[in-house]
């Protein structure tokens, strides 16, 4: 590549990932390079292309992983290859983000330059902690101020008289400096009893706030050992919390819960739990590929309109055999008089949006219960074809044969593992009993998770941590590896496992 690139500056948000705007996400996909900080949301890399190359240089607390003109300089020598970077930035890069400073370098060098506007955690954390910053019966004026100045200035730059007589005041970095801007308020003239409210990790499932007065919360925030990131809400608005606080009572509020089925099938089971309040990681141990030959399908699609019935096992089953069907030239009208089963009502529903529909869904979601259904509907003389992963159960197939009906199976693709990806940071998570719960789908995902971390010791890996599973073939595998398993819900879809997830925390008092 050649030429001289171009720096994206985005805000990347406070920390939950559904507030990253769409222009950002756009950027990050378009990236060749991400230099990201630890306020950054690690989860958004996995929108980056294959390839991109990922670089830290954030700070924890007041740690510096690379200072700051390293960064100008990593930035302008990227983009000097010719290479476009996403700089993702917490919260918003213009708001005590010094995004300004790094605009003005790349300024200075030349460099093409777009800025991505954010939301800034002075927002987002009150939002969450159910703290409207301006409300009309209690105030009409805000003030954002950095809690923690340029200790070159020497003395303070805040007219601290001005600041005092404001509605609503925001303190960024406001930890490490609260005691001394707490006195500086009162000492200006501020009522010691204003409310005040301390958001730390705001937005995030760890979201902590403390509330009190100018005159206790220093002695709260010591209590509660409060350390940074943290957002200080000054005012009157503060006393809303009480009645506006929803982030905080969401039914899995603070539970970091652990996914492990394919990257592709695991957006709808995050999206639902986060809508509960969880953390969803997403860490999967299977991955599906098309079979090594396609050979065996090909001969049932060729002979396609001499099956009674498809038996459709899973949503890939449907989707790698009507690619293929497709593929070979065939359309839906070669499926006219064969009758379709789907094991359950993800399955059917995938067949539908096809507009093909679907004239059997048992009431049991498993091998078995696809024989009871189909038994009622005459199973001896008829033609069956199964596609499904190259390794799956037995059971339908026999039994199927057992009542006289005629069966092909076919592998229309086949599960692997995936090479470790991120698989440090989920052991340390998992040895700090920093994740609440984790999640098999499948029995393959339970066998390549106990792969991945060492079946002789994966039973105690877990022990202390909730472990669902969607089924009770999934579970009798875990079981067999030595993993208590938690709980499963009576219906075996994503829906009912998150209201089954919800049931367990609250009877165990843990929401």
């Amino acid at each position: 590549m050649s030429g001289t690139g171009k720096v994206y500056i985005i805000g990347a948000g406070p920390g939950d990932p559904g507030l990253l705007t769409i222009k950002g996400l756009q950027c990050i996909k378009e990236a060749d390079v991400i230099v990201y900080d630890y306020l950054a949301n690690r989860q958004f890399l996995r929108f980056a292309r294959e390839g991109v190359e990922a670089i830290h240089v954030g700070k924890r607390g007041f740690v510096h992983t690379m200072p700051q003109e390293e960064i100008n300089r990593l930035l302008i020598e990227k983009a000097r290859q010719g290479k476009v970077v996403a700089r993702l930035k917490g919260g918003d890069p213009f708001i005590f983000g010094r995004g300004g400073e790094e605009a003005l370098v790349l300024k200075e060098a030349g460099i093409p330059f777009e800025i991505v506007p954010g939301v800034s955690s002075a927002v987002a954390a009150p939002a969450y902690a159910g703290i409207p910053l301006t409300h009309r019966a209690y105030n009409s004026t805000v003030a954002f101020i950095t809690g923690h100045e340029d200790p070159t200035k020497g003395s303070s730059r805040i007219a601290w008289d001005k600041v005092a007589g404001m509605g609503t005041i925001v303190f960024l970095m406001g930890i490490k400096n609260l005691k001394k801007n707490i006195e500086r308020l009162i000492a200006h003239g501020k009522d010691p009893d204003t409310p005040v409210a301390i958001v730390r990790w705001g937005t995030k499932p760890e979201q902590e706030t403390v509330t009190g007065t100018l005159r206790t919360i220093v002695e709260e925030a010591e209590e509660r050992d409060f350390k940074p990131p943290a957002v200080v809400v000054v005012g009157e608005v503060v006393r809303l919390r009480e009645r506006l606080n929803w982030f905080e009572t969401k039914p899995l509020f603070g539970k970091r819960i652990l996914i492990t089925r394919t990257r592709e099938q695991a957006g709808e089971f995050s999206e639902l739990l986060r809508r509960e309040g969880a953390e969803p990681i997403e860490f999967p141990t299977i991955e599906v590929r098309p079979p090594d030959s396609w050979e065996e399908a090909d001969r049932a699609i060729a002979s396609i309109e001499s099956y009674d019935w498809i038996i459709f096992t899973s949503v890939n089953g449907v989707k790698y055999f009507l690619e293929r069907f497709y593929h070979l030239g065939r359309d839906i009208r070669d499926l006219k008089g064969i009758r379709i089963c789907a094991i359950g009502p993800r399955t059917a529903e995938r067949v539908s949006a096809l507009g093909i529909r679907v004239d059997l869904t048992p009431e049991e979601y498993r091998a078995e219960g696809v024989i009871e259904s189909l038994e009622r509907e005459g199973i001896k003389g008829k033609r069956f074809l199964l596609p499904r992963a190259l390794v799956a159960r037995e059971i339908l197939p026999e039994g199927i044969r057992r009542r006289g009906g005629e069966i092909h199976v076919v592998p229309v693709y086949k599960t692997v593992r995936p090479e470790g990806e991120e698989k440090e940071e989920v052991e340390r998570l998992l040895v700090e009993k920093a994740i609440h719960l984790v999640t098999f789908t499948s029995s393959s995902t339970v066998k390549n998770f106990a792969d991945i971390f060492g079946r002789e010791r994966i039973g105690d890996l877990l022990k202390g941590i909730a472990v669902g599973c969607i089924g009770p073939i999934t579970a009798q595998t875990a079981r067999d590896l030595g993993i208590d398993v938690s709980f499963m819900p009576q219906e075996y879809t994503i829906r009912a496992f998150v209201e089954e997830t919800i049931r367990y925390f609250r009877e165990r008092n843990y929401i």
